[in-house]
């Protein structure tokens, strides 16, 4: 991680204090550190010194450590290279984004435990990127071929299976740990 990325802890410092529903001023007061300097930190204008993050980690209810992981995940631009393995994953399954995002991706290859069904509390996409696969949603069979996607809203039991060799399928979705809202 070079110097620039480093920087980006200021927007998991502003998440996190946004989710406690928090002012600047009650972190302030709670830190001791003064209201100018944090929002020059949430707006990645200052670097705070590790001491300094330690005393807004603490105002947070929450750790140096897990902000800093906070704002490895929260970086702008990322590339996941082919070759790169992120995490324990079974054979054939790639995640495509690193981290916890709004945004999550898989890439699966070939066959995936097809009597395996699959709930997910947000909207998810599937993208046939090579060979077909049929998927059962909603007591209905689709048969997907190369280029081919689909949509399921947010709470729609399904499962898929390959049918054709090499079958690449690409799955988009809301991450489970946000709370999707209805437009």
């Amino acid at each position: 991680m070079d110097d620039k990325e480093s920087l980006r802890v200021g927007a998991a410092v502003k998440r996190r204090r946004r989710a406690l529903q928090l002012t600047l001023a009650v972190v302030a007061q709670r830190s001791g550190l003064s209201v100018p300097f944090l929002s020059q930190v949430e707006n990645e204008r200052a670097r705070p010194s590790d001491r300094s993050l330690q005393l807004v980690a603490a105002a947070l209810e929450t750790t140096a450590a897990e902000l800093l992981a906070a704002a490895e995940a929260a970086r702008t631009v990322d590339v996941v290279r082919s070759d790169e393995e992120l995490w324990d994953m079974p054979p054939g399954v790639r995640p495509l984004v690193r981290g916890r995002h709004q945004l999550q991706a898989l890439e699966c290859t070939g066959e995936q435990d097809a009597g395996r069904e699959f709930l997910h509390r947000n909207d998810e996409l599937l993208y046939v990127a090579d060979g077909a696969a049929e998927v059962e949603a909603e007591g209905r069979a689709y048969r997907l071929e190369r280029g081919d996607t689909l949509y399921l809203s947010g709470g729609v039991r399904h499962r898929w299976r390959a049918t054709a060799p090499g079958t690449r399928l690409v799955f988009v979705s809301v991450a489970d740990h946000i709370e999707a809202a209805e437009a």
